[in-house]
């Protein structure tokens, strides 16, 4: 089971003591329970995140599926050769746009020769180094990189800021007439640091309550 890079306890507790006006939020969400997504790869986990893109989960689910039925053998997911010896026709087949069959192929190109880092490499460097690395992918923006920290890494301090959920959850939680500007929300969340990640997740959840 994956595990988080902090102790989410001690992240509450300086959250609590660095912006009073978390604390109500922290109080009425109630404990922390965010969970991780395990990951076999870094290739399986950025090629399902660009397979989910822009597509509700049951879609995506389905479309995901076709293309592991494409290899039934593979019992540990299919991997960047899989992808790499596919016809165009085949993935296409699938269900997945012309668009997001070319980013799956350049993720598996990129994997296959050693240009992304694996799993255990990913773990070892910092969230700038890393995040500069994943967006060089065709189809990995700014957003699924940060997503794949927080969700797959379990990263402490990350703050998406181009994220339309959590600036319309800060807008709700401290009453704002009107988004934050992504740059609007860093300043705020400087006090946050280094548990931006938590702060964001118990925004995310307030805005799921009435």
């Amino acid at each position: 089971m994956a595990e988080f890079g902090f102790k989410p306890r001690k992240a509450i507790a300086h959250l609590r003591a660095a912006d009073p006006a978390l604390v109500s939020i922290i109080d009425s969400v109630g404990p922390f329970r965010m969970e991780l997504k395990s990951s076999r790869s870094v290739f399986g986990a950025l090629a399902e995140a660009i397979v989910y893109q822009q597509l509700s989960n049951k879609a995506a689910a389905t479309i995901y599926g076709c293309v592991e039925a494409l290899y039934p053998r593979a019992t540990d997911g299919f991997t960047p050769r899989h992808i790499l010896k596919a016809p165009d026709e085949k993935l296409r087949g699938c269900g997945l746009s012309r668009a997001k069959v070319l980013a799956v192929q350049d993720l598996a190109r990129r994997v296959d020769g050693g240009e992304l880092p694996t799993l255990e490499e990913a773990h070892a460097l910092d969230d700038a180094a890393l995040i500069e690395r994943l967006v060089q992918v065709r189809g990995i923006g700014r957003w699924i990189a940060e997503m794949f920290l927080i969700f797959r890494l379990g990263r402490p301090d990350v703050l998406p800021l181009d994220d339309y959920s959590l600036r319309k959850a800060f807008a709700t939680a401290f009453r704002k007439r009107t988004l934050p500007s992504p740059q609007a929300l860093e300043r705020a969340g400087e006090k946050w640091r280094p548990y931006r990640t938590v702060a964001s997740w118990y925004l995310w959840r307030a805005l799921d309550k009435p």
